[in-house]
C-alpha cells in the first residue's frame, strides 16, 4: 500500500493489504477493508465505507457530495459491501438528510461511467450495467439488472430478480421477478431464465408467472388482482413478496404491454 504517487490522507482508516495504485486521492473519514484494489486517478471522499476484496478501475469518484440543492454539508455515507466491483469512471455520491447514506451491497457489478445518486439503497448481487443513470432515492433489489444507459426517475423501487433493459426510462415501479422493456416501460414476462440460474424450482417459477398472469393478462386493476392473488394462490414468500411490493409502491407499478393493433 506504500504508493508514493498516491495521496492519502492521514486521517483515512486502511486495511494493511489493501492496493491503492498511482495518482489516486484518499480524503479524510475513509474506510478501506482488507483486499481491496483502488485504480489509478480513483477519487475516494469523505464519508466513504468501502468493503473486503474490492475493485474499483481507474476514474471512479466515490462519496462526492449529492448534486442536490437542499444538500447543506451534513455529515453522510457512501456504503459499498464486500466483493463488489465499480468499473471505470463511476459516480457514487453519498447521502443526504433524508436518510444518510448511499449503499451498493455486496458481489454487485457497477459498469463503467455509471452513475448512482444521493440515498440510493442497491441490494446484494445487482448489475448495474454502463452508462445507467439512477436518480436519487432510488431503491434496486437484490440480484436486480438495470440494463445499459437506462435512466430511473427519483424514489424508484425495483424488485428483486427483476430485469430491465438497456436505454429503458424507468417513471415506474418495476415489480420483482420481472422483465420490463418497451416505451413506455411495460411488463414483458418473468425473469425466468435469471430465476433458473438462481436456482428457482421449475414449480416455483410456473407459481410466479400465474401471479403475474392475474396481474398482468386479466381484466382486474391492480386491488382487485391482489384480491384475487390472495384468495386462490397458495400462500409462499415469493407471493407475499409480490403483494407487499405492490401494495407499497409510492408510483405505481410499470403497466401491462399492450401491442401496437
Amino acid at each position: 500500500m506504500n504508493q508514493p504517487l498516491a495521496y492519502i490522507h492521514p486521517g483515512a482508516k486502511i486495511a494493511r493489504n489493501v492496493v491503492v495504485e498511482p495518482f489516486t486521492t484518499i480524503h479524510n473519514n475513509v474506510e478501506i477493508g482488507s483486499g481491496t484494489w483502488i485504480g489509478s486517478n480513483v477519487t475516494i471522499m469523505e464519508g466513504a465505507r468501502i468493503g473486503e476484496n474490492c475493485r474499483i478501475f481507474p476514474g471512479a469518484v466515490i462519496s462526492a457530495i449529492p448534486q442536490d440543492l437542499k444538500f447543506d454539508n451534513e455529515d453522510s455515507l457512501a456504503i459499498i459491501g464486500d466483493n463488489t466491483t465499480i468499473r471505470e469512471c463511476v459516480t457514487i455520491n453519498r447521502g443526504t438528510n433524508a436518510s444518510g447514506q448511499t449503499v451498493v451491497g455486496s458481489n454487485c457489478l457497477v459498469m463503467a461511467t455509471a452513475h448512482i445518486a444521493h440515498d440510493c439503497i442497491i441490494g446484494d448481487n445487482a448489475i448495474i450495467v454502463n452508462g445507467v443513470a439512477l436518480a436519487g432515492h432510488v431503491v434496486v433489489g437484490n440480484h436486480a439488472i438495470v440494463g445499459g444507459l437506462a435512466a430511473v426517475h427519483q424514489f424508484i423501487h425495483i424488485g428483486d430478480h427483476a430485469m430491465i433493459s438497456g436505454g429503458s426510462l424507468v417513471r415506474k415501479d418495476v415489480p420483482p421477478f420481472t422483465k420490463a422493456a418497451k416505451d413506455p416501460l411495460s411488463f414483458v414476462g418473468i425473469n425466468s431464465i435469471g430465476l433458473r440460474r438462481r436456482g428457482f424450482s421449475t414449480e416455483k417459477i410456473r407459481e410466479i408467472q400465474d401471479i403475474y398472469r392475474i396481474l398482468y393478462q386479466s381484466r382486474f386493476n391492480n386491488s382487485q388482482a391482489l384480491e384475487k392473488i390472495e384468495a386462490e394462490m397458495e400462500a409462499t414468500s415469493e407471493r407475499d413478496q409480490i403483494i407487499t411490493f405492490i401494495r407499497n409502491s409510492q408510483r405505481g407499478i410499470m403497466k401491462g404491454y399492450i401491442g401496437n393493433n
